[in-house]
């Protein structure tokens, strides 16, 4: 992950703004509120467009696989010179259908007993889009990636099928990001010594499933993401959000699962208290398999890998076949990928095409220097494969992170098929 600018703020610096005073007021304007001062943000202006189906944007399908309310880049689509993935061509994950927002309209709410002036929903401080944009501006690159990633291949792979979207390995993308770090916001703000975690809660549909209404999608993360690298984002790679990937605003929390980056924020919850909701109790935590019943709920992403081609892609015969792929690690740089052409037997260095910065590795780091750079981004490699015989074939790639995580040949099984990690067998036929 890249990060411009790192302003040396610390929890410490911000529980001393907070502590500065018993009342703090927000030094920025509040938008006018509906009755009980709740804003109302999903009230798009006249002759504006309606959803129509759960995603917006185009899905042509020699880009996309579409599972319902969700769609899946496909690797073969993907262009090996371009490092980031341009919105129309990134991931989907809906829980229910693309909300049409209108940004005049839109305010992010922040209440909660953990802010230096504890206030309930209905008192929440309501902050337009442009009262963000007065804050520091940070821009963000960073591997995004749907906890589900590769839950097929719990199935295809390893015969243990898992419950939940089939994804390949195309819901990834890296992109970057452009925002207001949340910690900027909090320290005007101002929160209690005491605050332990933050609620984001999104504006789309409430969630309904086997009849139970689970309300809005929402995820609390702790006090320490927020206070790191969490990012209120309002552009992706130099453009506003497409309405499909959270236009106006979204949270974005590198490195973790996709699950926690909430599209579409509606409200942040500052609790002295740790915050629940069933997309970390219920949901998106390793149960069955040989997960304990009380495993926590899932933060970082693991290291995984994947090659620039078609599931069962047919290769032209050639002397020499340029392999490329890429590898990706939600805690720390890639630092080595080997390639198997023979299906694992032996094992090759590829080139890497992005080299890992010193320093480089997961979290801001409290009180970071002003300019200081960090990378989250995935890794693209390459690798010459000679004299490649006719017939069919296995492709493997396995990857190493700074943190010392290596892929292995088999991912811990569990019954919600979130995090494998596993090395994938690519099949590919040369002609």
């Amino acid at each position: 992950m890249t990060m411009t600018p790192a302003r040396p703020l610390s929890r410490r610096s911000v529980l001393k703004i907070s502590l500065a005073s018993a009342a703090v007021a927000p030094v920025l304007s509040a938008g006018p509120a509906l009755a009980g001062g709740v804003r109302s943000p999903l009230a798009p202006r006249a002759g504006a467009p309606v959803p129509a189906g759960p995603i917006l944007k185009p899905l042509p399908l020699e880009e996309f696989v579409v599972h319902g309310t969700n769609a899946e880049m496909r690797w073969g689509s993907v262009r090996a010179r371009e490092a980031l993935t341009s919105q129309a061509d990134l991931f989907v994950r809906n829980h229910t259908r693309t909300p049409v927002i209108e940004a005049t309209t839109y305010a992010l709410r922040v209440h909660g007993d953990g802010l230096a002036r504890p206030r309930g929903e209905g008192e929440a401080l309501s902050f337009r889009l442009a009262d963000l944009k007065r804050l520091p501006r940070t821009t963000i690159t960073a591997t995004h990636e749907c906890t589900g990633n590769g839950r097929r291949f719990f199935e295809v792979q390893q015969g243990t099928p898992a419950s939940g979207t089939p994804w390949g390995l195309g819901a990834v993308g890296a992109v970057r990001w452009e925002g207001v770090l949340l910690r900027d916001l909090l320290a005007r703000v101002g929160i209690r010594r005491d605050a332990v975690s933050v609620m984001a809660t999104g504006l789309d549909d409430p969630f309904v499933s086997g009849g139970v209404d689970y309300g809005r999608v929402r995820r609390p993360f702790d006090i320490e993401k927020a206070l790191d690298d969490a990012l209120l984002a309002w552009g992706a790679n130099g453009e506003p959000l497409l309405p499909d990937h959270g236009f106006p605003l979204r949270l974005v929390l590198p490195g973790w699962v996709g699950i926690a980056s909430i599209k579409w924020l509606g409200s942040l919850e500052v609790s002295t208290t740790e915050q629940t909701s069933p997309w970390n109790t219920k949901w998106y935590r390793m149960t069955g398999g040989d997960h304990p019943a009380d495993a926590p709920p899932l933060t970082l992403n693991p290291v995984r890998s994947a090659f620039e081609l078609d599931w069962d892609a047919v290769l032209p015969a050639a002397r020499t076949i340029t392999l490329t792929g890429r590898s990706w690690s939600g805690a720390a740089p890639i630092v080595r990928v080997e390639v198997s052409i023979d299906g694992g037997a032996t094992w090759r260095a590829a080139d890497l095409r992005d080299k890992p910065r010193r320093g480089a590795g997961h979290g801001a780091g409290h009180g970071a220097g002003h300019g200081r750079t960090r990378d989250l981004s995935w890794t693209r490699w390459s690798y010459q494969w000679r004299r490649p015989a006719v017939g069919a074939h296995e492709l493997l790639a396995r990857a190493r992170d700074a943190a010392g995580r290596t892929q292995p040949l088999v991912a811990a099984y569990n019954d919600g098929g979130y995090l494998f990690d596993a090395v994938v067998r690519h099949p590919v036929t040369v002609v």
